[in-house]
């Protein structure tokens, strides 16, 4: 019930969140020279007005596809490894963290590659006139057959360097947090706590990996159409810099963060809730107070979101 229950939860961050990632994408990979969008609330309501509310949550199918496997790899590596090194401390819980975000890579790669493609898909139009993909499957079948596995795992070295101290960063600032602001089972405010701690550690973590972030999404969204604008990693980055100067790896920043807090509020609320009705209202609370890092639940673990 625990897996089923983050599941759940990670499943209402993305809906709550993925409209946010549309926006982020979007600003991350605009040409330039000819921008559609001037920040992130104009870019809401164009894609409202352009594409109608759907525009949004283009791409949502590959994110919701990969939930299942990317819980299980990350709640598994992350308390697997926990138990490996022993103790329960602040440094050890970066690197479960750590290892749990590299390894899930796997999965998070393609998937974001499909994810990255159908946002960029009919910018601009509320009916697209011609489809190159018809859903997220059909995107990485295409690639694989145009491009081969190294087609579907472009962006994989930028999706390690963001992934893996990105989760470390998480499970080390929501350890600090939960420790700080306490949960005991009678603190009637023990699951704002557990909100809070949860949403102020995605913002924490994205924030230390949101450059890294910005070329991840470049890089997936280069040779749309068959026109490729980047070699590699330090093309992109070289190029990005002289065209845009350096506050070009904060584009989509704003959303980014607006999302980050909700995700997370979102993905937790609904663990807590689907606990406390599986398990009963009273163990609810218990397992909540095993969930701070040091003395750990696995409703706080589970309540992790599925992905950063």
């Amino acid at each position: 019930m625990d897996f089923v229950a983050g599941c759940i939860g990670g499943a209402a961050g993305v809906l709550v969140g993925h409209p946010f990632d549309t926006v982020k994408v979007r600003l991350q990979v605009q040409n330039v020279d000819k921008p559609l969008y001037r920040g992130t609330f104009h870019c809401f309501q164009s894609i409202i007005r352009q594409e109608s509310v759907f525009g949004l949550y283009k791409g949502i199918g590959s994110p919701m596809m990969g939930l299942t496997f990317i819980n299980a790899i990350v709640f598994g590596v992350q308390g697997n490894t926990m138990r490996l090194l022993g103790q329960d401390t602040p440094m050890n819980q970066f690197l479960a963290g750590a290892a749990a975000g590299t390894i899930q890579c796997a999965i998070c790669c393609p998937m974001e590659l499909a994810k990255t493609r159908m946002q960029m898909q009919g910018t601009g139009e509320k009916k697209s006139s011609r489809k190159l993909y018809k859903n997220s499957l059909d995107c990485l079948a295409r690639i694989y057959n145009r491009e081969g596995m190294w087609g579907v795992n472009r962006g994989m070295v930028t999706t390690l360097i963001r992934e893996t101290p990105g989760f470390g960063v998480y499970f080390l600032a929501y350890d600090v947090l939960t420790r700080s602001l306490g949960c005991e089972p009678d603190d009637r405010y023990m699951i704002p706590k557990l909100l809070f701690a949860g949403g102020m550690a995605g913002i924490a973590s994205w924030l230390s990996t949101y450059p890294v972030d910005v070329i991840k999404s470049r890089l997936q969204a280069d040779g749309v159409g068959g026109v490729y604008k980047y070699s590699g990693i330090v093309d992109c980055v070289r190029q990005s810099v002289r065209k845009e100067g350096y506050m070009v790896f904060t584009r989509g920043l704003t959303s980014t963060l607006l999302r980050a807090f909700p995700v997370n509020a979102a993905t937790f609320a609904t663990v807590t809730l689907v606990l406390m009705y599986a398990r009963g209202v009273e163990e609810g609370p218990k397992d909540c107070e095993s969930a701070q890092p040091s003395h750990h639940t696995q409703i706080q673990q589970q309540a992790q979101p599925t992905s950063l």
